[in-house]
């Protein structure tokens, strides 16, 4: 039988833990910021430390993993934990999982004389929607 003594912190699963997986695999991608203005609609009084300890938490566990920062520099959380690649907007912060690594890794090494690529790769650039807007601007 579990009691409180034999919970530890890092298997600890509070209502906000819950909640904040819920709103990471909606948005797909979000920070502690966007976290807290969604939980704010159902626990007003939540404070930002709150999200962040229950955020680390759940990284720690691999319940999330950590996605590439957003435009401003904040952190953001990524619902899916498997190994893979992102896609960035510069202009609007969009953030989009895609899987490049196994067709760039070797032309990127070939370019740094055989150096290993240990790290997944974020790509930069402009989403369609902010090439589209640009266009009419």
């Amino acid at each position: 039988m579990l009691t409180m003594e034999t919970i530890s912190p890092q298997t600890r699963q509070t209502k906000y833990c819950t909640q904040i997986e819920r709103i990471i695999a909606e948005f797909g991608h979000a920070s502690n910021a966007e976290i807290l203005a969604e939980l704010h609609q159902t626990f007003p009084d939540v404070s930002a430390t709150t999200v962040h300890r229950a955020t680390a938490r759940l990284a720690s566990r691999g319940e999330i993993s950590l996605a590439p920062a957003d435009p401003t520099g904040a952190m953001r959380y990524d619902s899916n934990t498997t190994p893979h690649d992102h896609f960035m907007c510069t202009h609007c912060g969009l953030l989009r999982d895609v899987d490049i690594a196994d067709k760039v890794r070797p032309l990127l090494m070939a370019e740094i004389d055989g150096c290993d690529i240990s790290s997944r790769i974020t790509v930069s650039g402009t989403c369609k929607t902010c090439t589209t807007q640009k266009d009419i601007a």
